[in-house]
């Protein structure tokens, strides 16, 4: 049986190297400014992104180089070079945005797989098609579309992999045709620099045109006016619904400007809800449990299952701060002897243990303290905190690497709860 593909976002080496580590089959990234994630792709350069492509490889896992950017006249050229360079390093797929994109692969890198970006909102089974028959072997569908055009893309065109979005940042307009950020501060959504205007807090006002009389109107307390602020989606708990289909190919997660720790969990998170899908043993108040320690805007399960006029639970209005139940404390580095501090951590802190997948942790006892298993979870108390030199407690602030009690995995996290007030 082949299993659906789980793919991770890799907004620089650590994070491919992280998804990879806590079960991704593929991940995608890019560099420059031709990729939509101009901030994340500055993090990768024509070397790092070489090397991560070939780490992949060495573990049988795919890597997808983003073009979905939309070019102007003056970019086509730069464009042809830099499919040209990114071909020589061998992805497994390109994804790109447009009709003259994907003619412009074709015509240079022909051996390249093409996979059609959300941002060219596919919902219905003719413009399938017609992708296809221009050469796109996948598409990334449309946020906005249902499961059941899906099942009719796919009845419609068989061999047409279909790829969608299960988590992560929703945009306020379909899929990055919006304007705001651009008007606001001349950054524009299609080429990769949304500022994210839709997630600010506005102060709307009524006028009177006969008389230019300007009135503020006043919200209702604790109503908040993020008018345009859309919930992260959330599909965890849809993915046997999903994968009954069987017609979908990849379950991908939003997410290349995120944190080191958003794409641990939740690639950790589908992975075992993938997973446990093919072994009969379903589970998602598990997923959200681990999903919900993240730093998120709010769930909603957006519109694969339910029609967007059907829904009336998709924007939180009332504040754009991130929630989570957890806080990440620390980071364990690459060599497994030391982690990294994320938030204050001091003298006797206990805090929770999560490592990549098919980890062995062992308990220990040291001067520096204890690694220890209790209630079916991994633990860590710190009865001495090495940087250099001893503290009380340690900051974000402070970048030495911090002695552990005994080895780790490398990219395990240290966290802990945040108690409710």
């Amino acid at each position: 049986m082949k299993k659906v593909e789980l793919l991770a976002p890799a907004g620089n080496l650590k994070k491919l190297k992280i998804a990879f580590a806590y079960g991704a089959d593929a991940v995608y990234g890019g560099v420059s400014h031709f990729s939509l994630r101009i901030r994340s792709g500055k993090e990768f350069d024509e070397e790092s992104f070489a090397e991560g492509i070939a780490y992949a490889h060495s573990l049988g896992k795919k890597v997808y180089c983003t073009i979905n950017g939309f070019p102007f006249n003056s970019q086509i050229k730069l464009y042809a070079k830099h499919i040209e360079k990114m071909a020589a390093l061998e992805p497994d797929a390109f994804i790109v945005s447009t009709p003259g994109v994907i003619k412009l692969c074709r015509q240079i890198a022909p051996h390249i797989p093409l996979h059609l970006s959300t941002q060219a909102n596919v919902m219905n089974y003719l413009d399938a098609l017609a992708y296809y028959e221009m050469g796109v072997s996948r598409i990334i569908a449309a946020r906005e579309i249902s499961l059941k055009d899906l099942v009719q893309i796919k009845r419609h065109v068989p061999d047409l992999e279909l790829e969608i979005f299960v988590h992560g940042s929703m945009c306020f307009a379909f899929s990055g045709r919006c304007l705001i950020s651009s008007v606001q501060s001349g950054r524009v959504p299609n080429r990769g620099s949304c500022a994210n205007d839709c997630r600010f807090e506005y102060t709307l006002y009524a006028e009177n045109p006969e008389t230019g009389t300007l009135f503020k109107l006043e919200e209702v307390e604790g109503e908040g006016t993020y008018i345009m602020n859309a919930k992260d989606l959330n599909l965890a708990s849809h993915i046997k619904e999903i994968l009954d289909t069987g017609v979908i190919d990849s379950l991908k997660i939003e997410g290349r400007t995120k944190s080191d720790y958003y794409v641990a969990i939740t690639t950790k998170a589908y992975r075992e809800a993938i997973d446990d899908y093919y072994e009969g043993r379903f589970q998602p108040e598990r997923y959200q449990r681990e999903l919900h320690t993240t730093k998120h805007r709010g769930f909603s399960d957006g519109y694969l299952v339910h029609r967007p006029y059907e829904k009336s639970d998709t924007q939180k209005l009332d504040s754009s701060i991130s929630e989570g139940t957890h806080q990440v404390k620390a980071e364990v580095s690459e060599d497994g002897q030391h982690f990294f501090t994320k938030d204050k951590i001091c003298k006797g802190d206990i805090l929770e243990i999560v490592a990549p997948k098919g980890s062995e942790i062992h308990p220990c006892k040291s001067e520096v303290g204890e690694i220890f298993q209790q209630n079916g979870r991994w633990w860590v108390r710190l009865d001495k905190i090495e940087a250099g030199k001893e503290y009380e407690c340690i900051h974000s602030g402070n970048v030495n690497p911090v002695k552990l009690p005994c080895s780790l995995p490398a990219f395990t996290f240290l966290r802990r709860e945040i108690e409710s007030s």
